[in-house]
Formats: C-alpha cells, sequence, structure tokens
C-alpha cells in the first residue's frame, strides 16, 4: 500500500468518524426532544383527563348535588375511617328509619320516606328504563341518514359512490323524577321535533312499558313533559262520606271525596264552576256524587243557608232523602213548576242586587238554592216535545244567569249525547264515571279528555263512584272517588236538618 492510498484512507476513517459523531450527537438531541415531547404529551394528556374528569364530577355535583355529594361523602368516609364504621353506621340509621316507619308512616314519608323513594325510583329504575321505554314508544327522533359522494380512480378513470353517514337516535332526556305514595312524575326535556301531543298518544304504551295501571302525561313547561306513572291504586278501597257536622262548611269548597294523588276531592257548590254535569252507566256511583256533599254541608242546609230542589223522575233516589228537599218534582209537569219557580225566584233576585253586588252573598234571606236534577236526560229528551223544549229553555236559563245569583244546577245522566244533553256545555264543570263506550268520555269531559288519561270506559264495575273530572281550572283529567253514602246517613242527613240528633257511624261497607 503506497503513501497516497494510506493517506485517502486515513482521510476516509477520518470523515466517517466525523460523520458518525454527527449523527450520534444528531440522534441524542433528538432522542431527548422526543423523550421531552413524549413527557409533555403524557403531562398534557394526564392534565386534560384530569381536568376532564374535574370538569365531569363538577357537573355531577350540580345536576345531581345529594346523590354526588352523598357517594362522595361515603367513598371519603370508607377511605378514612374504615368501611366497618361505614357498614355499622348504615345499619344503624337503616334500623332507625325502619322503626320511623313502622311507629309514624306519615311523617316518615314526610321527612325521609319520599326523598329515599325518589332517590331509588330515579337511578333504579327510570334513568336507565325511561329512554328504553321512549324509544320502543316511537318516542324518539332519528336523524335520517346524510348521503356523501365518494369519488375513487381508478385506472385512470372516476367512479362515484354514494356512503351514508351513520344515522343517530336523540332520546328525551330525563330532568327530575319525584316519587309520592301512589304516582311516580318523570319529568323529560323534548327534542327538536317532538310535541307534547305525541306523548299524550302513547299513555297508554307506556303504561304497559311500566307495567302500571295507568299513565298520564302532563305538559310543566314549552319543552318539558312530566310523565306520571300510577305505582299503586289509592282509591281502590270505598271512601267513608265524613260524620255529619264534622268539618267547617266551605260552598265553594265543598267535601266530596279523595283524589288519585291521596288528597281530598272538593267540589265548588258556589261560584265559579258550581254547574256540574255527572254522567255514569247505571251503578257507576252517581248517588255518592250527589249525596256526599249534602252530607259535608249539613250544618248550612238546617241552618236554611242552603236551599236543596230536587227532580227525580224516577221517584226513588231523591225520594228516599225527601226531607231535605225543599221542593221536589217527580213528572214532566211538576219538573217544569219547579223550574219555572227558580227561575222567578231568580228574577227577583236579579232586579234587587241588580247594580248593587257582582255576586248575590248567601244568607238565611237569600240562601243558595241547589238544584239536584237526578236523571236529566229523561226530561230532556224523553217526553213531549213542548215540554222537553221548556224544560231545556229553564236549566239554560238557570245555568247561564244562576251562577252570581246564587243558583247552582247539578245534573246526572246515563247517556252523555248531545241529542240527549242539549245544555251540555252550559256545565262548566263534569265528571264522567264509568261509561259504557269510548266515545262517551269525549262527549263527558271534551276532546282529548281519552288521550290525556281519562279511561272512564276502564273503569271497574266494583269501583263505584270512581271517575274523572275535567273543568274549570283543571288543565289534565282528574281521578277521583266520591265518598260512599249508606241509607243510613241519608236518614241521619234527614233527621240532622230537622233539628234531631241525625248521628251515624261513618264507615263504608
Amino acid at each position: 500500500m503506497d503513501a497516497h492510498t494510506f493517506g485517502i484512507l486515513l482521510l476516509g476513517g477520518i470523515g466517517l468518524a466525523v460523520v458518525v459523531w454527527v449523527l450520534h450527537k444528531l440522534g441524542s438531541a433528538l432522542a431527548s426532544i422526543a423523550e421531552a415531547l413524549a413527557a409533555a404529551a403524557v403531562v398534557f394528556f394526564s392534565l386534560w383527563w384530569l381536568l376532564k374528569a374535574l370538569g365531569w364530577v363538577v357537573a355531577q355535583i350540580v345536576m345531581h348535588p345529594r346523590t354526588t355529594l352523598t357517594v362522595l361523602a361515603l367513598a371519603a368516609w370508607c377511605y378514612w375511617v374504615g368501611w366497618v364504621s361505614l357498614l355499622v353506621s348504615l345499619c344503624v340509621v337503616g334500623s332507625g328509619l325502619a322503626c320511623w316507619r313502622w311507629f309514624h308512616l306519615v311523617s316518615y314519608d314526610q321527612w325521609a320516606g319520599q326523598f329515599l323513594r325518589t332517590w331509588w325510583q330515579k337511578w333504579a329504575v327510570y334513568v336507565p328504563n325511561l329512554p328504553g321505554w321512549l324509544h320502543a314508544c316511537g318516542l324518539s327522533v332519528k336523524d335520517d341518514a346524510i348521503p356523501v359522494d365518494l369519488t375513487v380512480t381508478l385506472v385512470g378513470r372516476k367512479k362515484i359512490t354514494r356512503d351514508r353517514e351513520r344515522a343517530g337516535v336523540r332520546i328525551p332526556k330525563v330532568k327530575r323524577v319525584k316519587s309520592g305514595p301512589s304516582w311516580d312524575e318523570a319529568r323529560v326535556q323534548l327534542v327538536p321535533g317532538q310535541k307534547p301531543e305525541d306523548f299524550d298518544d302513547a299513555a297508554r304504551a307506556l303504561a304497559s312499558a311500566r307495567k302500571v295501571g295507568r299513565c298520564q302525561v302532563r305538559e310543566v313547561a314549552p319543552n318539558v313533559v312530566s310523565i306520571d306513572f300510577q305505582r299503586r291504586d289509592l282509591l281502590a278501597a270505598p271512601v267513608p262520606c265524613p260524620e255529619l257536622g264534622s268539618m267547617p262548611v266551605d260552598l265553594r269548597h265543598v267535601w266530596a271525596g279523595r283524589t288519585e294523588y291521596g288528597q281530598d276531592w272538593r267540589v265548588p257548590l258556589f261560584g265559579s264552576g258550581s254547574h256540574t254535569l255527572t254522567a255514569g252507566a247505571s251503578g257507576a256511583g252517581k248517588n255518592s256524587v250527589m249525596w256526599c256533599p249534602l252530607v259535608a254541608i249539613a250544618p248550612a242546609i238546617r241552618d236554611g243557608l242552603v236551599r236543596v230542589s230536587g227532580i227525580d223522575p224516577k221517584g226513588m233516589e231523591l225520594a228516599y232523602g225527601r226531607g231535605i228537599l225543599h221542593r221536589y218534582a217527580v213528572t214532566p209537569k211538576d219538573a217544569l213548576a219547579l223550574l219555572d219557580d227558580l227561575v222567578h225566584a231568580m228574577d227577583k233576585r236579579k232586579s234587587e242586587f241588580a247594580g248593587r253586588v257582582r255576586s248575590v252573598p248567601i244568607s238565611s234571606e237569600n240562601p243558595l238554592e241547589l238544584i239536584e236534577f237526578d236523571e236529566i236526560g229523561a226530561l230532556t229528551k224523553y217526553t213531549d216535545r213542548k215540554t222537553r223544549e221548556q224544560i231545556v229553555e229553564k236549566v239554560a236559563l238557570l245555568t247561564t244567569q244562576g251562577r252570581a245569583l246564587g243558583f247552582t244546577v247539578r245534573g246526572y245522566v246515563q247517556e252523555p249525547t248531545k241529542e240527549t244533553v242539549p245544555v251540555r256545555e252550559l256545565f262548566p264543570r263534569r265528571i264522567c264515571l264509568r261509561v259504557t263506550a269510548k266515545s262517551h268520555v269525549g262527549m263527558v269531559l271534551g276532546d282529548q279528555a281519552y288521550e290525556r288519561g281519562a279511561w272512564a270506559n276502564r273503569i271497574d264495575e266494583s269501583a263505584a263512584g270512581v271517575g274523572y273530572v275535567w273543568g274549570e281550572g283543571l288543565r289534565e283529567p282528574l281521578r277521583v272517588r266520591a265518598g260512599w253514602v249508606p241509607d243510613a246517613a241519608v236518614k241521619a242527613l234527614e233527621a240532622y236538618v230537622g233539628g234531631q240528633v241525625g248521628h251515624w257511624g261513618g264507615v263504608a261497607a
């Protein structure tokens, strides 16, 4: 090897060493940068997930403060104190609640039971299951799949194909759940494209999905509806009417029974919404609707503040309590004479108080004239034309002019068609007991009543006095049961009004 070749090799080796050294330094620098970037990425993503988890926790605290804070408190207790003490404390609290419920159910449910029941129903029943029920009942909105053009180049030519993006389903979100003794109220927020009437139409399907007897839908906000499920029936047992003279008399809020929410059902006998039409098949409980308010206002009848008149085409029901009636009629001729007398009394009162007051004050000199018109259809359809027209005219005058003058008409009918009761629309408050046809519900309570949950045609024959109310001041049909008045109570009412003792046990059979 000559000197020239050696020099070339030496210089090449030195150059290669320099290149390797430079590459080593560059690799080390890139590795350091990569490590720094990786560490930064790990820190960034960790911080991002931490902030996201913190945001989720804050959101849960804001949306579900009680549940979230309780879970956090239990987790902290278990971590710092131990699970044994937590278990013992929970057993002690549970035993105390059980004893409280056993000895005083009313206060327990008021202060603890309803909140525990609401929490359980919300997280164990409605949050996991209600979205699926809504979707199965057709109450979800499906986003239409959007077609997308894709261009593919194959061997120098373009081919256009059409694909579709995946369609999505939007389901109403559960906002709030409230659980009462017999009803659960689940409020959901509608998604764009829905309306409350969609939920009305699906009420029966929702009741079947929840496996309950009844479901009712109420609009509580422009985009929020409350889906109410009846877990149990508080009106399954008869409701006893009150003891004579046992409650204060308020003619605008007279006790008549119980509502499906376990509250007192009160009806107005004077003032707004006092004219009432009650429809129901034979044996549906119209007599309970008639007699129970009369028992509740017995002191007012005895003192002359209320004067009851009865029209009884059958000559049976009101005749049993004839002693409390100031006027009584059976035949069409007598009924027309009774109505004429009431209209004349109304005209006299009108001339006396016109321009002085807007509503006649009830007193012994100007008592509330309460007209109980049993089987009104027998005289507004099944009688001669002339008498029928005169009776309809008198009833129309009393229902349109009598409210402010202290005249109230309460009618009862089996067949609620317009032909049977031509003045049906003049009764602002209506009660629909058990009827034989679905169409009768709309005839009594108005359009959409059945769709809103007034299933009067599905009431069992054994549930006499159960029905639905819809009218002035009621946005949704209300299920009620009138207080049951036995024969002994009617005779006791007669004796009470007549100044005798008039006592009875007050217990439903």
